[in-house]
């Protein structure tokens, strides 16, 4: 622990020390500092680096290390550091990204920077990058990798080991060359091959002797799907077919668990209700931070009219029984927390495919269940303390109010991420705010309804 400590005080000595370097243009020393620091320091600094400083950092870098951490970068994120370099440097580093990447930050920029960056690729490259770009924007095809080799089930190990040696691949690519694709003359996909078990075998050895047999999936499905199934079933790459089930690229682990960090946080920020900032915290923008929230918060503020409207109606039943005002927040907050607690369970299980569209009876039952359960444990406690406190008859309310609550709020919280999921919406956006706001109107609605059946009032 305590060296942990002391790398997270050096890093912060390093960090404040670049950035007074960077603002007292002393450009020479700042850059012998950042090239003493590996990798992925430059790509934390750079992190936490001040929009208006940040261009002047990277100008700093080593080409090779500017590459990497670029290459790392957020296509938002890629796009501000674009807005501040000049167009050479912006096209060389452009050029040496994957296709993949190039496709993500293409959608990113203006049109005019998008046919900038374009035009400066060679015709193999742009080709590759505009085949991407052909894809819809949540497919495999927009997140796979070129195939660095394509095998052949005939070919003998020492023939493959001698293809791999000689074939000019990109650096990042051999990076990740875990494992390659066997196909057929036609391009179907046979097989994969792990390289440590290329590497292991012996040289006269056919490759269809050492292949392993794997499923494919299409350039159209879903990535996040697809994602899923190379996380699960703990795969290095899946190969990425067209319709035509030709072998087109192969959807690599690291992109896989890249898709996936992206949709959870994703989840986050609309379970929270914001928009995801798509690059991180402290390099972003007051106003893209600003613009991040304040839809939702106009959204939630008119569904909170609702809410007013509900206390207008029943504005004779509180001037009736004051005490009644009390116990709102309590009811309100109950059946809020208790619907987002639904919520982000089912949101989670659907994520993870544990629970379907064909589930809604059983997921509803067994959260009107759980929502039954809580209700009558907090019922209990609400009654008791309300009758010692005020009188029986407010007890009974409170309990019985409580109650119902949770049981409506419960189902209401299961129900609206499977109807998201069911029309095609993110399930997140139907979480916490939108289900908060929709509890409180009709939690209130049942508190009065209550309270003048028992009340008389």
């Amino acid at each position: 622990m305590s060296d942990l400590r002391s790398a997270e005080a050096v890093f912060a000595e390093q960090e404040e020390e670049v950035w007074d370097l960077l603002r007292a243009k002393e450009y020479a020393t700042a850059a012998e500092l950042l090239r003493d620091m590996r990798g992925a320091t430059v790509e934390r600094l750079l992190d936490r680096t001040p929009p208006s400083l940040m261009p002047v950092a990277f100008r700093l870098l080593d080409k090779d290390v500017a590459v990497e951490v670029f290459g790392n970068m957020e296509p938002s994120l890629q796009w501000d550091l674009i807005d501040g370099l000049a167009d050479e440097h912006t096209q060389d580093l452009f050029s040496q990204l994957q296709s993949s990447t190039q496709a993500r930050l293409v959608d990113e920029v203006p049109a005019e920077v998008a046919q900038r960056l374009l035009a400066s690729l060679g015709e193999p490259q742009r080709n590759a990058a505009g085949k991407i770009l052909g894809y819809p924007e949540d497919s495999v095809g927009r997140r796979m990798a070129a195939v660095p080799q394509e095998l052949t089930p005939n070919m003998s190990v020492a023939t493959a080991l001698n293809i791999i040696r000689d074939v000019t691949v990109a650096e990042h690519e051999i990076d990740h060359l875990s494992v390659l694709p066997v196909g057929s003359t036609s391009h179907k996909v046979l097989g994969l091959v792990h390289l440590p078990k290329l590497v292991r075998a012996e040289p006269d050895e056919l490759i269809s002797d050492i292949m392993d047999p794997t499923e494919t999936v299409h350039a159209h499905d879903d990535v996040e799907d697809a994602a899923r199934t190379v996380v699960h079933d703990r795969v290095q790459a899946l190969p990425v077919v067209d319709e035509a089930d030709r072998l087109i690229g192969m959807l690599t682990m690291a992109d896989a668990q890249q898709v996936l960090e992206e949709e959870e946080s994703e989840d986050s920020f609309r379970s929270g209700g914001a928009e995801p900032l798509g690059q991180p915290y402290l390099s972003t923008s007051v106003m893209h931070l600003v613009k991040s929230r304040v839809t939702w918060l106009l959204v939630l503020g008119i569904g909170a009219v609702l809410t007013v409207q509900v206390l207008d109606y029943f504005e004779d039943t509180l001037a009736a029984m004051v005490v009644l005002t009390l116990f709102v927040p309590l009811l309100t907050g109950t059946g809020g927390n208790t619907g987002n607690q639904a919520a982000t369970t089912v949101t989670r299980a659907i994520a993870l495919s544990q629970v379907t569209t064909r589930d809604f009876l059983r997921v509803i039952s067994r959260e009107a269940l759980v929502g039954v359960t809580l209700g009558l444990l907090l019922g209990t406690l609400g009654f008791i303390g309300a009758s010692i406190f005020f009188d029986v008859e407010l007890g009974l309310v409170i309990g019985a109010t409580l109650v119902v609550i949770c049981t409506l709020a419960a189902s209401v919280g299961s129900i609206m991420p499977l109807i998201a999921s069911k029309i095609g919406v993110d399930p997140a956006v139907f979480s916490n705010p939108f289900i908060s706001t929709v509890v409180d109107a009709l939690g209130l609605i049942v508190y009065f309804l209550i309270a003048k059946a028992i009340l008389g009032i």
